[in-house]
């Protein structure tokens, strides 16, 4: 995918000291440090224009989060998304003021590399929202939940480390939940169409994803419990009595 964009936009994300990060590399295991506290660090893999990670930061501000996306001009937009998204949380006394996102970083990296920025379990979570399906089977490689990128996900993760997946594409979805099979995962909240029964309001929205259910298309979605925390808090769940109706 080429993306043309206005001339300036790499001066335009170097400015951004504080929101844009160029240097991933050189945060690995740091990236608590970076954010000032301990706070639990998700990432988008593949965050497009930046709508869900500038709206899941706002709506969780004790969470850290990371939006990853390899070109200069989805960084850029991803960066005026998270200033409007935030914009009108900022105080009426503060208006003149450089507007802060604490919890919210934007990282320009090709995600083929992604265990080079993170180090082992740095992560809680992975979202992988509406990836590129690559649909010719002998770029299968390239599917953001083949195994290959699947394991490196596993290094990043910790002990309570989940993937979230979304995505149009009847047939990613399907080589998605074999791939998570064939690797012994367990994954929960299987959904072949998320919408089905109209949109929850909690519910935070890519582009895509917008676009995609306003047509009246299938939204498919599941989580894949990864750490071994997060597993046996799952299977405790699932021990549980299940109220009499």
């Amino acid at each position: 995918m080429r993306l043309r964009g206005r001339k300036g936009i790499r001066e335009d994300i170097e400015s951004q000291k504080e929101l844009v990060v160029l240097n991933a590399k050189d945060h690995k295991g740091k990236w608590a440090e970076l954010f000032g506290n301990n706070n639990p660090i998700h990432a988008e893999l593949g965050m497009g224009k930046g709508r869900f990670i500038s709206e899941m930061s706002k709506k969780y501000p004790n969470v850290n989060f990371i939006g990853v996306d390899m070109y200069d001009e989805l960084i850029r937009k991803a960066s005026e998304k998270a200033k409007a998204a935030h914009s009108n949380s900022q105080e009426e006394t503060d208006q003149d003021a450089p507007l802060s996102i604490p919890n919210l970083k934007l990282m320009l990296f090709n995600i083929e590399h992604i265990e080079e920025a993170f180090e082992e379990g740095e992560l809680e979570r992975v979202y992988l929202n509406f990836s590129d399906p690559w649909p010719k089977k002998k770029h299968a490689r390239r599917r953001l939940t083949h195994p290959g990128f699947v394991t490196k996900y596993q290094q990043i993760l910790n002990s309570n480390g989940e993937i979230h997946l979304k995505t149009d594409s009847q047939s990613l979805f399907e080589f998605s939940l074999n791939s998570f099979a064939d690797m012994g995962l367990r994954m929960r909240n299987i959904s072949l169409n998320l919408h089905v029964d109209g949109i929850h309001p909690d519910h935070v929205m890519t582009e895509y994803e917008t676009k995609f259910a306003g047509q009246g298309m299938n939204i498919h979605r599941c989580e894949v419990v990864i750490g071994e925390a997060a597993l046996a808090a799952h299977l405790e769940q699932l021990n549980q009595p299940k109220p009499e109706s």
